[in-house]
This record gives C-alpha cells, structure tokens and sequence, in this order.
C-alpha cells in the first residue's frame, strides 16, 4: 500500500512524466520535467526502490562528496510535486505531480503499476508523458511534436491522433498502455530531434516539449534561460554546419521537403496557437522573452558535437546519399514513427511507443567518434 502522508491534498493534479535513455533522444524529454522541477520548486515525496527496476552494471550508481563524506546516488525513478499559484493566467492554481527517471532495466510491468498507484492516491486526472525521438527534420525548422493517445474520446476532444503503432516500444508506450487498461487518460507528446545533431542537450526540443505541454493543459510555463540556451544552439549548429558543404546540401534537402510537407501549416490553427501562447506570455511572470515552438536566433555555445582527433566541434557527416541525378536524392527517407504509424519528416515520426529512426531513439550508448558521424552503436541500450 503506498501511503503519502507527507503530501497535501492536490488541486486538479496533473502527472508529467519523462524517462532517460531510449526514449530521450538529445535528453530532450528528461530536460523538458528538469524545467518543470527547478522553475517551480518542486519537493520530492517519494523514490521507486532501485533494487527493484534496475541492472547497476547498465546504469551505476555514483559516489560523491558531501562535507568529506563519501555518499551514493543509486539510479531510480522519483516524484516531486508542485503547486502552480495562477496556473492559466486568471488565478487558478493547479497541481503538478512531476516522474523522472530511468527507463527501468527490468519488472516493467511492475514499475508501471507503481507509478499508477501514486496516481490513484493522488488523485490524478490524465497522465502526460514526454519522449524524443531522431528524425529527417532540419534544425533551422520548428521542431516537430506530435500528441498521441490511445483514448479515442481523449483523441477526438484534445485534437490528438489515435495511435496505431505496431512495432517494439518503450516504457513510455507501456505506461501509456498501462494506463489505458486502468482508466487513467494518458497522452504522450513527441519530439523530433535531427539525427545529425543527436548529442544532448537539445534546448531547442526541450522547448518544442513545453510550447506543446502549455497548449495540451492551459499553463503558462517560465522559460528562464531557455530561449536564449535554445537560440544558442541553433546559431551554433548553423556556424559548424556552415563548415561543411555535404552536411550543408543536406540540411538544404530537408528544409525543402519540410517547406513543402508544412504548407497547409501556414494558417488557421497553427496562427491562433501562436497568438494564444504570445498572450499568455504576455505578463512579465511567465518568463522571460516570447518563445514559438521553435524560436532562434543568437547563441553562445557552440559544444555540440567534437572531433577527437582535432577537438573542435563541428557536425556530423550525413550517410552517403544517392547520386544526384537519381530521381529521390533531394528528398528525405521517410521517418517511421515511434509509436505512430510512418509519417512524413515534417510530422516528426510520431509517438507512443517511443521508438526513433531505425529503433534508435538516441545515442547515449554511442562512442565519441559515433557521435561525430552522426550514428549510434548498434548494440541495444
């Protein structure tokens, strides 16, 4: 039995949840609820046991210094909570139950129902969980994300898609799952991280993750240093990519067929969201600068992906592409999705079980020298 005494009685309490590892590509995700948890405060009331969901020889534990006392953080999953005063801008406040965490190594089912059981005793209304995934989408374009769910109802009122994945999946796509068979309405939103800038962090998606997550529930989100860290690593990635002309042209063909895929975008409902979101950002508390789904421009690091052998930063070489007279060279393979049926890259492989290009949601198990060429081992997480 889970017992929170510890806990007050929540406000309409939401759960946002992201997991490290093969659903995070560029820590996207993670990063998106570290933002949550640091710009509100949050106050962790539990841990899920370690011993229980974890392999240490796949994710270890660290020893650290506290005062000369050497201490251990063990890898787990916890939960924080935080109250949000004026949650919509009309002084209504409202409850966040933030989970972060580890993709869990083993007992996923177990893991699942656990989580779950806090939301029951919490008094959960929907459970919302963040993913990133790598895809054909250029990093000049505003980062696609997609919102998925598998509660037609949910689909038809929120203006989601109803999922359709068939394929391997994550914890991200167990647990919307889990939830489906429990009745808690669950939606998972995806972003798409460009597979030739895959190294983490990527602020531009982390930002992607939140515009969406403030639309999906009414919230206006600070974005601290977000913005500027998110135009940062654009101009960033402009200034290597300027360095070489193959990722250049590459870069190029995305763009195009983005351009052309994002056309129908270009009116209606996409304007009346940003008008929305500039609106709620308006009052000075909700962060500073106005930030779109993808906003950019200016920049101060450049440490996105390095060259060993010269130890300057520089882009990915893409994979070999076809001779240019070949009738498809200038347009992008099709993504498939993690949790969505195949899509265009402009729909950013959509979402549910969390799984990215060629099953590989992210590199973090790749070596140096992988990450320079743009490409994962090939060795499961």
């Amino acid at each position: 039995m889970i017992e929170l005494d510890g806990v007050p009685e929540l406000i309409d309490p939401v759960m946002v949840a992201a997991f490290e590892g093969w659903n995070d590509a560029g820590d996207a995700a993670s990063a998106a609820v570290a933002h949550l948890d640091r710009e509100w405060k949050g106050e962790v009331f539990a841990a899920l046991d370690a011993e229980d969901y974890y392999d240490f020889q796949v994710n270890r534990p660290t020893v650290w210094l506290d005062g000369g006392v050497r201490k251990i953080t063990w890898p787990t999953t916890r939960l924080s909570v935080v109250r949000i005063a004026d949650a919509n801008g009309k002084g209504k406040p409202r409850d966040l139950v933030l989970v972060r965490g580890i993709e869990p190594s083993m007992r996923w089912r177990s893991f699942c129902n656990e989580i779950l059981g806090f939301a029951h005793e919490l008094g959960v209304e929907m459970l919302v969980v963040l993913g990133a995934l790598l895809g054909d989408t250029p990093h000049t374009r505003p980062v696609p994300v997609s919102g998925v769910t598998s509660d037609p109802d949910l689909a038809r009122t929120m203006d989601l898609e109803e999922t359709r994945y068939e394929g391997p999946t994550g914890i991200v796509g167990i647990l919307q799952e889990a939830c489906t068979h429990a009745g808690v309405p669950a939606v998972s939103l995806w972003a798409a991280v460009p597979h030739y800038v895959s190294q983490p962090p990527n602020p531009k998606a982390t930002l992607a993750l939140l515009n969406r997550l403030e639309d999906l529930l009414d919230l206006r989100i600070p974005l601290g240093e977000l913005s500027e860290d998110a135009r940062a690593w654009q101009l960033g990635v402009d200034q290597l990519a300027a360095e070489d002309s193959e990722v250049a042209e590459y870069v190029q063909s995305l763009e195009e067929a983005r351009d052309t895929a994002d056309l129908p975008e270009a009116s209606g409902e996409a304007i009346a969201r940003e008008f929305e979101r500039y609106l709620r950002r308006r009052d000075p508390q909700a962060g500073p600068g106005l930030a779109t789904e993808g906003g950019v421009a200016d920049g101060r690091d450049g440490s996105y992906l390095r060259d060993t052998a010269s130890g300057r930063t520089r882009p990915p070489k893409p994979a070999a592409k076809e001779p240019k007279d070949a009738k498809d060279s200038k347009e992008p393979k099709e993504p498939k999705s993690p949790n969505g049926e195949p899509g265009s890259a402009a729909e950013s492989t959509g979402p549910d079980a969390g799984e990215p290009e060629a099953g590989r949601p992210d590199t973090k198990g790749a070596s140096e020298d992988d990450r320079v060429d743009g490409r994962a081992d090939d060795s499961e997480d």
